[in-house]
Formats: C-alpha cells, structure tokens, sequence
C-alpha cells in the first residue's frame, strides 16, 4: 500500500542520464561532436538537469571519452546544471577542476555487484567518498557530492538486498559527508509496494538530502516506479532518451526510465 496524503508535488525535476548511462551500454562509441549536439538539443528542449558523462578511464569504457569537452560545453549554456559520475578520487578531482556542478559516486548495496562494478567494497566507497569530500573542501570547490546507492532492490549477481543494509549505506554516506544520497533500482527489480517502503524509510533517514530515484524498466515497472516515490513527496528522477541504458556489469539489467514517458507521465 502506497502511503500518500494524495497531494502530489507541484514540481518535478528529470536529470537526463543518457550521454552517461546510456552511451555506457552500448558497443558503439559515439563521437564528442554528436554528444555535445545531443546535449544542445536536450537543453534546447528543456532540459536544465543532465549528466553529462563519466570521468572513467577511456581504456576501460571509451563510450565515455571525452567527458571534459562535453562538460565544458556544458558550462557554456546559461542555467544548466551538469553532473558527471567519478568512480573514485581520481575521477573526483578532474570534475572539481571542470567546475562539474555535481559529481555522483556510485556504490552499490550488493557486495558482489560493486566488486565487479568498482573493485571496491561498499564501505571501501564509503572512504572514498570521504577522501573525495575531503579534497573538494581543501580545493574550495562548490561542486555537490552525492552519494548513488545501487542495487536498492536486489542484483542478478548476489540476489537479494536487504533494507537494513541500504539504510545502513545510506547513513554512512551522510556521515563521510555527502551532500545528496539517492536509491537506484539497478536492475530493475523493484515494484511501486517495494519503491514505497525503502524511500519512506529512506525520507525518514535523509531528509532534504534525499534527491533523486533512479529506476531501469528491466521488467516494464519504470514508470509505476516513479509514480511511487513522487507520491512520497520524491521530486527529482534520472531518465534516459529513449530508455537508452543498462548496466555493464549487471547481467539481464535493460534500459532506464525513458525521459519522454516520465516527462508525459509527470
């Protein structure tokens, strides 16, 4: 039962994740110049949220070369807000030196999923979000930390998740000194009674630094999805053009949320 005083938000907010989530499942690697034209025509159409890239090694996922041209054109349109993912220091220090308005670290709930997706633990990102934190104050920088918890609702590689230690993850990211924590459904296992009773609980913890769900549409729930968590008071939703996405190291796990279904949706 969804628990809902029937009084939806008056606003939402969908940060386009196709140029990063998207481009990083498929085998075609797309040319800078067509990601900064998709990126001008998102913005052309409306869009002031959008992930605009990984700051990953080009070797290890050269769909996501040339992250720093399209932030950097990214910083060129008026009122946009450009977010790129870092999967670790590294990472984190060149979005700080780009100016990225936000960078997300992802960590994973499944053990096995983020041993395969980050060669780290879930509390060894826990630290490297603290040392991330860290270097961005030492370095003056405004750029947001927020702290992505994938696999909220189970993995292909290790089954079931339990809420408790979702919840456990997501205080310790406020703890080592995130500014944002969101849930992502990596594999699209969640359902609208699942979706309400992890961010209900999930409100409860974080607050006003609860930002964002991100849900895939493995099993046709995407949207059912977001209707859950805005029926919560949820406001902010990653989607990707046309549903274009996945996960790489996420066997069976298809595409995201699609932008043009939430945004009719919404």
């Amino acid at each position: 039962m969804i628990t809902t005083n029937n009084l939806l938000p008056k606003r939402a907010t969908v940060r386009e994740v196709g140029l990063r989530d998207g481009l990083q499942s498929i085998a075609t690697v797309v040319p800078t110049a067509l990601k900064t034209q998709w990126l001008e025509k998102a913005y052309s159409a409306g869009q002031r949220e959008i992930e605009v890239g990984s700051f990953v090694p080009p070797k290890l996922m050269p769909q996501l070369a040339g992250t720093g041209d399209v932030l950097a054109y990214a910083k060129t349109l008026p009122g946009l807000f450009a977010s790129v993912l870092v999967p670790n220091l590294q990472g984190a220090e060149r979005a700080i030196q780009a100016s990225a308005d936000l960078m997300l670290l992802p960590l994973s709930a499944s053990h096995a999923h983020s041993l395969a997706n980050l060669r780290k633990t879930p509390d060894d990102v826990v630290a490297e979000l603290a040392r991330i934190r860290a270097a961005r104050d030492a370095a003056g920088s405004k750029t947001l930390i927020e702290g992505g918890v994938g696999t909220a609702f189970g993995c292909t590689l290790q089954g079931g998740v339990l809420e408790t230690e979702v919840l456990r993850l997501i205080q310790a990211l406020l703890d080592a000194g995130a500014d944002r924590v969101s849930l992502a459904d990596t594999v699209g296992y969640a359902n609208p009674d699942a979706v309400s009773r992890l961010f209900e609980k999930a409100l409860r913890l974080a607050g006003d630094k609860f930002c964002c769900g991100h849900f895939h549409d493995t099993r046709g729930l995407a949207l059912a999805n977001v209707a859950a968590a805005l029926q919560l008071g949820v406001t902010r939703f990653d989607a990707s053009l046309a549903g274009l996405g996945g996960c790489p190291h996420a066997p069976g796990a298809s595409g995201n949320a699609a932008t043009e279904d939430v945004v009719f949706m919404l």
